[in-house]
C-alpha cells in the first residue's frame, strides 16, 4: 500500500504509549494499535485531527505517500 502510517514514530518522538494515547483520544487500545501498525483501511478526519492535537503534529507527520 503506498500510504505509510508513521503513528508509531510520532508516538516515540513524543514519548507516549499506546494506552495513554488511546485514553487521550477516547479510542480503544485495539483501534489505536490498528492505526499504529498501518493495518487500518481508513481514518476519519476527526480522529486524525485528535491525533494531531494530542501529539502536536501535522497530518503529514503521520501519513506518508510512497510510490510503488
Amino acid at each position: 500500500m503506498p500510504i505509510i502510517v508513521n503513528l508509531d514514530v510520532m508516538m516515540a518522538k513524543r514519548k507516549i504509549g499506546l494506552m495513554e494515547l488511546a485514553d487521550k483520544l477516547d479510542l480503544t487500545p485495539a483501534n489505536v494499535s490498528i492505526l499504529k501498525t498501518g493495518k487500518a483501511k481508513a481514518i476519519r478526519f476527526s480522529t486524525l485531527e485528535a491525533i494531531c492535537k494530542t501529539l502536536n503534529c501535522q497530518p503529514g507527520d503521520i501519513l506518508e505517500f510512497v510510490e510503488e
